[in-house]
């Protein structure tokens, strides 16, 4: 019996034997098959799977280019500094080599932390909820310093490490802020730094290697570096000093008068760079928003406003190019004037006056102006306006632009016809101002107006910026006709306080009214351009003062465009000349020295 019973009992342990040795056997076929797979059939995959679950990249940022002024000044410029990142699922304990003692010891992280919360001048307690936790990438300190980012990573916390930043750095302030722009947290945001961003940004690159499992990096393992193609610098027309001075002048003046803004920009007359273009308030591109908006990008290509009679050039110079005029005709000239049911006054009573088209430019009478300009066809007139940019675009590169508003002749009302002829009824911006002055005084011709000079690469090679086609508008008969009648309205006309001496300057006063925002009219727009030496016209300069308070007859901007000029002559060594005045009588008959 009892053998029965082991016999029973060897043949179920034999039994469960062929069932353990049969399962051993089907595991280890498995385990061959997966091994063969791995090795045999895809090593390289899956050893490159391991490589990349060990592979770690850093971008490499490009330096951006600087932007700097004529002279080469740096404007704008970036420097170094680091990004703390932490790989919180490698920092752990750790150890380090102790120089005083010679030995290497064992550093709990927490105290790792206490170091790095005295080094970055921050919260322990913060600081630990940034270094500690299951995020593969938080960043826990920006902008440092690169001593500041040795002492960090130099603690020797695994998975720490610093990432290549650049930071933007103003060195001259809010000197040519507006034109300069500012960049935000997430890129450029306004000015030369957001609209020229494609060049001075280049192309980052990228350093790729691989880590152990203590986040440190392997030294004889993968290590590939695609190198940063740094940005370009770009040089401006901007002079940086009459930029200041510029902008401290029109700030006093628009504080003088308690004004809205404003302008006063200088161009080189002959090549349309822009040497200054300053606002009464300007941005400092490291804090910009201590500014208010409006200041955060320039007013002369931002604001439109009635050019006033500043307009009137383009109507002088029009009808002396169409031959309907000279500017020693006669004419009668009332304080008012009617036409088709539209009646024209000029801004102050007078008697009437027997004046040559040089004086009634020279003391800006809107009445003698539309019996001009109503000589000369609408269409062509419209046509003259558009050809000098009146109501198009301008582009300088800023990246900020006004086209104003000049509708078509089949749009103007019954009035538009008149008002167009002495600078109402449409609007223009500063630069629109200028770019019609410049043709009119630049012998006829047009040149584009431009910011930037030229483009820079990082191996020093320069690339001139695209300036434009130049056009011819007017001859240089009309050209230098208007330059007498320019000068006659310093000599004699509304312009005085615009003189220099030993200089030959011309120009023309503007005012006009400034439209509400809910309709009609509630301020007014005060301007003079003018230029010097007139017998070689070379410099342009534009003040514009907007919605100015007080007493209309009070205001005065050719003081301010006096002290500018004064200083442009002075820095780009113009000696005076002491020429004779070229401007043409302003009065016929006995009424010559009749008060106005």
């Amino acid at each position: 019996m009892a053998a029965a019973q082991k016999k029973r009992a060897d043949r179920v342990l034999s039994f469960r034997m062929r069932i353990g040795l049969t399962m051993i056997l089907v595991m280890l076929l498995v385990l061959g098959g997966r091994l063969f797979h791995v090795q045999g059939l895809d090593p390289a995959g899956h050893a490159q799977a391991a490589v990349s679950e060990r592979l770690r990249s850093i971008p490499l940022p490009a330096h951006r280019g600087d932007i700097l002024d004529a002279d080469g000044r740096v404007l704008a410029t970036s420097v170094d500094r680091y990004d703390l990142v932490a790989d919180q699922q490698v920092v752990d304990d750790f150890v380090r080599y102790d120089e005083s003692t010679k030995l290497r010891e064992e550093v709990p992280v927490e105290t790792g932390i206490a170091e790095l919360s005295e080094v970055l001048d921050m919260d322990v307690e913060e600081l630990t909820e940034l270094v500690l936790g299951e995020d593969r990438y938080s960043v826990v300190a920006r902008s440092l310093t690169p001593e500041q980012s040795t002492a960090a990573t130099e603690i020797g916390i695994p998975g720490l490490y610093a990432e290549p930043v650049s930071e933007r750095s103003y060195p001259s302030g809010s000197v040519a802020g507006s034109i300069i722009g500012f960049m935000g947290d997430d890129g450029p945001l306004e000015g030369i730094e957001a609209a020229q961003d494609e060049a001075l940004s280049g192309t980052d690159g990228e350093r790729i290697f691989e880590v152990g499992g203590d986040g440190i990096r392997i030294p004889i393992a993968t290590f590939e570096e695609l190198p940063a193609e740094d940005g370009q610098d770009i040089r401006l027309t901007v002079d940086q000093d009459l930029q200041w001075f510029a902008q401290e002048a029109i700030a006093e003046k628009s504080h003088q008068y308690n004004a809205a803004w404003g302008n006063a920009t200088v161009l080189d007359l002959k090549s349309g760079e822009i040497l200054a273009m300053a606002d009464s308030e300007t941005v400092d591109p490291a804090e910009p928003g201590a500014t208010d908006e409006l200041f955060r990008r320039p007013l002369a290509l931002t604001q439109a406003f009635e050019p006033g009679s500043t307009g009137k050039a383009i109507t002088f110079a029009t009808a002396l190019e169409e031959g309907t005029l000279n500017p020693t005709d006669s004419f009668q000239v009332d304080n008012r004037y009617e036409e088709d049911g539209q009646t024209i006054s000029d801004a102050t009573r007078h008697p009437t006056l027997d004046m040559t088209a040089a004086g009634i430019f020279a003391r800006s009478y809107n009445t003698g102006t539309v019996m001009i300009g109503g000589e000369v066809p609408q269409e062509t007139r419209y046509d003259y306006m558009k050809r000098v940019g009146i109501g198009e675009p301008i582009d300088i590169g800023v990246g900020a632009e006004t086209s104003g508003d000049l509708r078509p002749p089949e749009e103007w009302d019954a009035r538009q016809h008149l008002t167009t002829q002495f600078g109402q009824g449409y609007t223009t911006s500063v630069l629109h101002n200028m770019q019609t002055f410049q043709t009119i005084m630049n012998g006829g011709v047009s040149v584009p107006l431009r910011v930037i000079d030229s483009y820079i690469d990082a191996d020093g090679s320069e690339h001139p910026a695209d300036t434009g086609p130049e056009e011819r508008i007017f001859s240089e008969e009309t050209s230098e006709e208007m330059l007498g009648m320019f000068e006659g309205v310093v000599d004699y006309g509304t312009g005085s306080e615009a003189a220099i001496a030993g200089y030959r300057v011309g120009g023309k006063t503007g005012i006009a009214e400034a439209a509400g925002a809910g309709g009609g009219f509630d301020g007014h727009t005060q301007t003079f351009i003018g230029a010097a030496p007139l017998d070689d016209p070379q410099y342009l300069v534009s003040v514009t003062v907007h919605r100015p308070q007080g007493y209309w007859k009070d205001w005065e901007v050719t003081d301010t465009f006096r002290e500018i000029m004064s200083y442009v002559l002075s820095s780009y060594d113009v000696a005076p000349a002491g020429a004779e005045s070229q401007a043409y009588d302003g009065f016929t008959g006995e009424n010559q020295d009749q008060p106005w």
